[in-house]
């Protein structure tokens, strides 16, 4: 599967996401740096599987509707590395799961109670 990460996710977090059988690259690694997000995704669709992203209104700006390129949603603290980490195997998991067109939050959204 090919990984692409958001110009806000560290370049360092990619070797906690890939095995032998994800390729990760970055935003500007592919060429796409400077790109809003309906440009970048456009463009990464063409060769990517996931868009990775801590962009918490990424979900709300973009339609994904018919879109062949799945988004994985990082909720961290920060975009340092250290307060990514603790999301790397739940992040792994969702890349094993997710499908094109999806978006996947991480952690996972509380859904609330109902009454």
């Amino acid at each position: 599967m090919k990984l692409l990460l958001d110009e806000c996710v560290p370049r360092r977090f990619s070797s906690s996401l890939s095995s032998g059988e994800h390729q990760c690259l970055t935003v500007p690694e592919a060429g796409f740096g400077g790109k809003t997000n309906g440009e970048l995704l456009k463009l990464a669709e063409a060769s990517f599987d996931v868009f990775i992203t801590l962009d918490k209104g990424f979900a709300y700006q973009q339609n994904l509707m018919g879109r062949r390129i799945a988004i994985l949603l990082i909720r961290a603290k920060s975009t340092r590395l250290a307060d990514l980490l603790p999301h790397a195997q739940a992040c792994r998991d969702a890349i094993a799961m997710i499908k094109p067109g999806e978006i996947v939050q991480i952690p996972k959204a509380k859904q609330l109670d109902r009454y």
